[in-house]
């Protein structure tokens, strides 16, 4: 494992930890991390959601970790409250570990930033 690769994983457990503790349970994975940022984006807090806008928070979540590096701008937020992204430029080819490498480091990012978490390796 490379050193940067290993950092991630280090600092990665750590927030899964510090979310263990914030919220009382650990998300099972990435998915679940980005559920609940998209949750905590929508605002409206914990409450039931259909399939479909489960999918639609992942969506937010992923569009607000990724525009920390100018991939997605906000363009408004509906009726309803629902924020809306759109692209600004185009993703780099990744495959997909990747990806799951960009999106766990734009997470730490997005705890770091809107949470002033510290998470170091």
């Amino acid at each position: 494992m490379y050193k940067k690769d290993l950092e991630l994983h280090v600092r990665w457990a750590k927030l899964m930890t510090s979310l263990k503790d914030t919220i009382g349970k650990r998300p099972k994975d990435l998915n679940g991390v980005l559920f609940l940022i998209g949750v905590q984006e929508l605002g409206r807090g914990p409450q039931t959601f259909s399939k479909e806008e489960k999918q639609d928070l992942m969506h937010i979540a992923i569009c607000k970790v990724l525009s920390y590096s100018g991939y997605y701008e906000l363009q408004s937020v509906d009726q309803e409250g629902w924020p809306h992204w759109s692209a600004v430029k185009k993703l780099p080819k990744f495959d997909l570990l990747d990806q799951e490498k960009l999106l766990k480091m734009h997470v730490l990012e997005y705890f770091e930033k809107e949470y002033e978490l510290k998470i170091e390796a």
